[in-house]
């Protein structure tokens, strides 16, 4: 009999949560289309928007998901309800486990899946997403932003001004600045190439070295080829273009070293990181937060109910994101916790409804609180 029910509140969440996801996807869809549609002319422009919808249906999976395992929790529990199935479970002496476990074991195997979909499928759909945006319909948005290559790096006492080229194959016409502790201009070398050698070693060719000396000399000295030890291995350097939300967790894991060693803001790509298992995971004390309102004693409205609370749960979290995000990008608020703070709050929520269902939490009322008039 449990193995049964276990099963059948599975295969009710699941289909509950294929239903909520595909609705909620085919309505952003079908509002980003309108909303962009302007954009999308061109000779074969309804094959390339095909390719380009087909994309984004991948990256909304991921973005939508949480969401539809927190409002298919409340539905699938709310029709439970309304059909008298919660009714007859506690006449047979099953309690709220016998709905938590189920749900929020689905919850949870789906949010890892979300996790592993997120790592080998969305982060190439999304890369596929701005290259169809900005070469075929010549939308570039925030494009430029991320991909438009670095130029300016910083390590040490030494300031490196790379206008071409790569780590890999060195760069062209570059300028590299010497610092003093007190942050004045001590040389200035400027090379027509700069080519890796072992450990922090460099060959420059075409240089042009001038000296500054704290009189106010300079000295000026013309090079075919030379070796400068610049206290920077080449891996520095491989600073790669894209928005961080589109790369592997071991590229973000990368990038994020690579920048703080050159002194490129790297925050950004911290807080992806984190996100990259915090927003999916998200999802599991999302969808125990949702049945546990579900259950509460006298609750009206059934699956309206479930559906608005949902709705307002989402708002709060994807708002309380927002805000995370943004004390991220102004350094007042770590990445870590950042991330993290809406599936703590999701889980503290959650774990309130369990134990004052349980009793173990107890709160007096009104009238328990107000003390007799005499």
């Amino acid at each position: 009999m449990t193995k049964t029910l276990f099963f059948y509140v599975v295969r009710s969440y699941l289909r509950s949560v294929v239903g909520i996801l595909a609705a909620v996807l085919t309505v952003f869809l079908v509002v980003d289309f309108v909303d962009r549609s302007r954009a999308y002319t061109g000779e074969g422009w309804v094959w390339d928007v095909m390719r380009l919808y087909a994309n984004k249906a991948l990256v909304a999976t991921q973005q939508l998901g949480p969401a539809a395992l927190l409002l298919a929790a409340g539905a699938t529990v709310s029709t439970f309800r309304k059909r008298g199935e919660v009714t007859a479970l506690r006449a047979l002496t099953f309690g709220p486990a016998s709905l938590y476990v189920p749900i929020g074991l689905c919850a949870l195997s789906l949010c890892l899946g979300l996790i592993a979909f997120d790592e080998t499928v969305v982060v190439k759909a999304g890369r596929r997403v701005d290259e169809i945006t900005t070469q075929r319909f010549n939308r570039w948005g925030d494009w430029r932003l991320y991909y438009t290559p670095k130029q300016w790096f910083r390590r040490g006492e030494h300031v490196f001004f790379l206008r071409a080229g790569s780590a890999e194959e060195g760069f062209r016409d570059v300028a590299i600045l010497t610092l003093t502790p007190d942050f004045k201009l001590s040389r200035r070398v400027d090379a027509e190439a700069m080519y890796p050698l072992e450990g922090t070693r460099w060959k420059l060719t075409g240089v042009v070295e001038r000296s500054f000396s704290p009189d106010g000399r300079t000295q000026v000295r013309s090079l075919a080829e030379t070796e400068y030890d610049l206290g920077v291995p080449s891996h520095s350097f491989r600073i790669r273009p894209g928005r961080p939300e589109q790369m592997r967790s071991d590229e973000l894991r990368e990038q994020i070293v690579a920048r703080a060693e050159v002194g490129l803001a790297s925050r950004q790509y911290e807080l992806a990181l984190h996100n990259r298992f915090a927003y999916p995971v998200a999802g599991f004390p999302a969808a125990l937060l949702a049945v546990g309102l579900a259950l509460r004693p006298n609750r009206r409205g059934h699956l309206t109910a479930a559906i608005v609370e949902g709705l307002l749960i989402t708002v709060a979290m994807w708002g309380l994101m927002v805000v995370c995000r943004t004390l991220v990008m102004t350094e007042r608020l770590a990445p870590s916790i950042a991330a993290w703070l809406p599936t703590i709050v999701l889980s503290l929520a959650a774990g309130f409804l369990w134990l004052r269902r349980e009793g173990l939490l107890y709160l007096p009322r009104r009238r328990e609180l107000a003390s007799p008039a005499r």
